[in-house]
């Protein structure tokens, strides 16, 4: 359920970034690229802010995590 819900809220933001970046500044691209480091962070780390906010919001760990993604 874990691996659902990250799939969905990081793939809502980054169209919301790139609709951002279309229509208001330029500079929303920016908050992608964010998104990309974090997603790259987490694969070496083995940490993601996301995952753990989404665990103390009681969502159950179930299949894999984001930082196996």
């Amino acid at each position: 359920m874990l691996n659902t819900y990250f799939r969905v809220i990081v793939g809502f933001m980054v169209l919301l970034s790139v609709v951002l970046t279309v229509y208001v500044n330029q500079n929303w691209m920016w908050f992608t690229v964010f998104i990309g480091v974090n997603l790259i962070q987490s694969a070496f780390t083995k940490w993601c802010l996301l995952e753990t906010i989404l665990i103390k919001l009681g969502v159950k760990k179930g299949g894999a995590s984001c930082s196996s993604c």
